[in-house]
């Protein structure tokens, strides 16, 4: 299962990469374990550049929950770090979004593949340096022509090594 985690406001932490990383240790209390993450990539906030700018990063999760438990299990995070959903591309704390789970393709209330994260370089680069060769379960193409032929957050850069 692949998540993208992402935000630009720090919240009470002393960093966006503080909360970050301290959203990944809350993962296993949400049945959902770590097994790989990338590192951390910024880019400039989105539709308006003139915001925080975004840290994003993915990690590769090994859960029994559902897609859907997976979702809720998500959110739940998302809330426990101070996650309010309002105006969309508002900033945030923390925004996790589930980018596949497994092979499955639904397209109903959770739809899967993430029907965007394929267009983000803030979401493919990082999942490319992760999973190269991970193959989109839609398209067939892999992670790394993902990355490359990405249209949305171009500016994303690497800035944090794990």
């Amino acid at each position: 299962m692949i998540v993208a985690l992402g935000g630009n406001l720090p919240g009470p932490y002393t960093s966006r990469e503080a909360l970050l990383e301290a959203a990944l240790k809350a993962f296993p209390e949400a049945g959902l374990e770590v097994v790989a993450r990338s590192s951390w990539w910024a880019s400039a906030a989105w539709p308006d550049p003139a915001g925080p700018e975004y840290l994003n990063g993915v990690a590769i999760v090994r859960t029994d929950l559902s897609p859907a438990a997976t979702l809720a299990a998500l959110h739940g995070v998302e809330a426990r770090f101070g996650r309010t959903r309002g105006e969309p591309n508002a900033a945030r704390t923390l925004d996790l979004d589930l980018v596949a789970h497994g092979r499955a393709i639904l397209d109903g209330a959770l739809v899967l593949p993430h029907p965007r994260a394929h267009e983000r370089l803030f979401v493919m680069g990082p999942l490319a340096e992760l999973a190269s060769a991970w193959i989109h379960p839609v398209s067939g193409e892999p992670a790394f022509r993902l990355a490359a032929t990405a249209r949305v957050g171009l500016d994303a850069r690497s800035i944090a090594k794990v």
